[in-house]
């Protein structure tokens, strides 16, 4: 049995995953590492099961097209935070339920969408971060486009892979590195 005070652990098979310490909020990390960190517009909505996560970042930069965030959530995602930045368009989603469970399923600890999710009702049951522009019930194209790991740029803040995401019910900021946290 996996058990330690104050972390977060996602038991699969017989291997436990210790991951980024989760007792911290945003407002505490902006006293007391303002110089060290960029903090997000006030945009976003959270939407999934978790409302506090942490992790190192992974870039998607698409448009109307989730066949590379599906791909990418597709893999093991422990320790990590998929960012998407899929233009802010409003036009459809670029996650629902399916693709929610999946990324919970192989360990990704949240989601960030400069657009938009479905699925709203079912992705406040997974065990996952997620937070997005708003939500809307169409689903995106499949046209395989899409970059990943390239630096992204919303909400008034530069993303680049291997940068760390925190975020609460407070808000969400980035730090250039893992932030050494109580």
């Amino acid at each position: 049995m996996c058990a330690e005070l104050g972390a977060m652990f996602f038991v699969t098979d017989i291997r436990c995953f210790t991951m980024i310490s989760m007792n911290f909020t945003v407002p505490d990390i902006c006293d007391d590492f303002l110089p060290e960190v960029q903090v997000l517009e006030p945009l976003f909505t959270a939407y999934g099961g978790r409302q506090k996560f942490c992790g190192e970042i992974v870039t998607v930069k698409c448009f109307e097209d989730n066949s590379l965030v599906k791909q990418t959530l597709g893999t093991d995602g422990h320790g990590k935070v998929l960012v998407v930045d899929g233009g802010g368009s409003l036009r459809c989603a670029l996650l629902g339920d399916m693709l929610g469970a999946m990324a919970a399923q192989n360990g990704w600890q949240g989601v960030l969408i400069n657009g938009c999710v479905r699925d709203v009702k079912i992705l406040r049951t997974i065990d996952i971060g997620v937070s997005a522009l708003v939500c809307h019930p169409l689903k995106s194209n499949k046209r395989n486009e899409g970059q990943l790991n390239v630096p992204v740029r919303f909400a008034g803040v530069d993303f680049e892979p291997d940068q760390y995401l925190y975020a609460d019910e407070n808000g969400i900021i980035v730090a250039k590195n893992k932030l050494n946290l109580p």
